[in-house]
């Protein structure tokens, strides 16, 4: 009589772990996107593959290589989600809008040589964006980023001395720049 009993109060448990059955499982979370490098210098969308170093000594903030700091802080404001702060180092004061990115990161290249027009200095520095949208997918562009500054000429200011991004000119689909 004890092992019909206890087989009885076993089977009402399995019958009670069943009850569910025909109910959904919970949904399991989406594995995590794999992270989005960019390409390998000398690559297709890549950064140039430049073999020297970059000297390593202080520069000057009108510098090319002051120019590149200025690019390099632009993209970190933006990865910390900074854009209006981003936007001080822009002439035009845009801020880009983010909102379409999960992820958002850049490669800063090493500056191109300046050159002078009109009284104002002109840099290029090499950039590759790569990220992810929050739809998913992969974000990769690549470009270059002009930068101006006024040269010291009398009447200029310490603000249009200062290097301002004057454009972004990035391949691939459109996006914060």
């Amino acid at each position: 009589m004890r092992s019909a009993a206890a087989l009885a109060s076993l089977l009402l448990l399995a019958g009670c772990d069943r009850a569910g059955e025909g109910a959904r499982a919970p949904a399991r979370p989406a594995p995590p996107a794999a992270a989005v490098a960019p390409p390998a210098p000398g690559a297709p969308g890549g950064l140039p593959d430049e073999r020297t170093p970059l000297a390593e000594a202080p520069f000057a903030p009108t510098s090319a290589q002051g120019a590149a700091n200025v690019v390099q802080t632009y993209y970190a404001l933006l990865e910390a989600g900074r854009a209006a702060d981003a936007a001080k180092l822009r002439a035009d004061g845009e801020a880009p809008d983010l909102s379409a990115y999960a992820e958002y990161h850049a490669q800063v290249g090493a500056p191109g040589r300046t050159e002078g027009a009109a009284g104002s200095v002109y840099v290029e520095v090499p950039v590759v964006i790569y990220g992810r949208l929050r739809t998913g997918a992969a974000l990769h562009r690549s470009g270059k980023v002009v930068l101006r500054r006024v040269n010291d000429v009398p009447g200029s200011t310490a603000a249009q001395r200062r290097w301002r991004i004057e454009r972004i000119e990035l391949a691939g689909p459109s996006g914060a720049g």
